[in-house]
């Protein structure tokens, strides 16, 4: 044991004892131990976004998540995030944790409907809150226990780390958090495999299962499972790419209207190319929404990414992106001239994104996105002007630490 003069004096004096002095210190040790392996990382998500024309009354932007028409004509703060993250290492029994906040209006989007938590405008939401743990199975079971992402998609709520800085029209349809178990397995150098259940498919954290406004039983949970597969070397200039499968399938937290389950499917790939500074993807959604017996609603999107690297900082990303779906899936308002179309929405866009480089740690790009509705409706536009066509150019300021 080792304390400091001022520390004995106190013990002599009859202050303090030294077994209580003891104690705090290897208290204060243990939690300097846990803390030292801890990361901070985190951003801060800036926008300027331009729609060109006079939307009287507003403006609609069906399928658009965090560009919609509160965004339009102005300067954005989209999101603070701060991770908090002590990974797991390379032993058998490793544990840790993630900790994700998001500060800003990008964060209500965990507590709008869309997720069964209802309208909420806190500017604030946990993300995830997961204990990580390794259990000695194998080459090593992963398990995440708490809040964490959808395991589905091929873009994710972080702007910075998808090739466009808009969101295309499948992640709308996806789930974006669980509550539960998740559960993932590296078999080989080419395939991995995860598995997990959580309370719902869409939902708030800790949210149970609801149909219609009913508690489902305490049994009803969702489950959820994927599948990676790398392409090896013997591949040639396609190694490394990666083709990815997922489903999810639960009800929903919340009071709403789907009455069975909702199940989200999907397939995703990127693939390098012999062409240097060239990846190809593709992405495809499809969701069956239960809203009531012998009832569903059907919707499906299609997503192609073409990235090209002119030099380290200089980039192109384009993506073109279809959707299709029943009505009330992207829009119902009745400026849109629901149903001229034939009963189904379809809906196409076209985002191209040029990412520039200019300061370290900061992503800083400008973005056109057109979008386009295929049928006889008018879904975009203000009351007063319904459009089939809406232009938008966006430049985006993120700054990575």
């Amino acid at each position: 044991m080792k304390c400091n003069k001022w520390t004995l004096a106190l013990a002599a004096a009859g202050v303090v004892s030294l077994g209580s002095v003891v104690q705090a210190e290897e208290a204060q040790h243990q939690v300097l131990t846990a803390l030292s392996s801890t990361t901070l990382s985190g951003y801060v998500d800036t926008s300027a976004i331009w729609k060109p024309g006079t939307d009287h009354g507003g403006s609609r932007l069906p399928g658009h998540v965090f560009d919609g028409a509160d965004r339009m004509d102005g300067f954005n703060l989209h999101a603070v995030k701060l991770t908090l993250e002590k990974p797991l290492d390379e032993g058998q029994w490793s544990a840790g944790y993630k900790a994700d906040l998001v500060f800003g209006p990008d964060a209500n989007y965990y507590q709008t409907t869309l997720n069964g938590g209802g309208l909420n405008t806190g500017d604030f939401a946990v993300k995830q809150g997961y204990v990580a743990l390794r259990a000695p199975v194998g080459n090593g079971l992963d398990l995440k226990v708490g809040v964490f992402d959808t395991i589905i998609g091929y873009e994710v709520f972080e702007s910075g780390s998808n090739p466009n800085f808009s969101r295309s029209y499948g992640y709308s349809l996806e789930p974006t958090h669980h509550t539960g178990v998740l559960a993932s397995y590296h078999v080989t150098d080419w395939l991995s495999i995860a598995g997990g259940v959580a309370n719902t498919a869409y939902g708030s954290i800790n949210g149970r299962a609801m149909r219609g406004s009913n508690p489902a039983a305490e049994s009803i949970k969702a489950y959820m499972g994927s599948l990676t597969l790398t392409l090896p070397d013997s591949t040639g200039p396609l190694a490394g790419s990666v083709v990815y499968l997922g489903l999810v399938n639960g009800l929903s937290s919340g009071s709403s209207t789907t009455m069975e389950k909702t199940s989200s499917y999907y397939a995703g790939a990127t693939f390098k190319t012999p062409v240097t500074g060239m990846s190809v993807g593709a992405a495809f959604d499809y969701r069956s929404d239960g809203v009531a017996i012998l009832q569903e609603n059907h919707a499906y999107t299609v997503a192609g990414y073409l990235t090209y690297a002119f030099t380290e900082k200089l980039r192109l990303n384009d993506r073109i992106d279809y959707a299709n779906g029943d009505q009330g899936t992207f829009y119902a308002h009745p400026e849109a001239g629901v149903g001229v179309g034939g009963g189904r929405e379809h809906l196409l866009s076209n985002a191209l994104t040029l990412d520039y480089s200019l300061w370290d740690n900061v992503i800083t790009r400008a973005e056109f996105r057109w979008d386009h509705s295929l049928n006889g409706d008018r879904p975009l536009g203000g009351h007063d002007n319904p459009m089939k066509n809406a232009y938008i150019l966006a430049a985006n300021v993120i700054y990575k630490f």
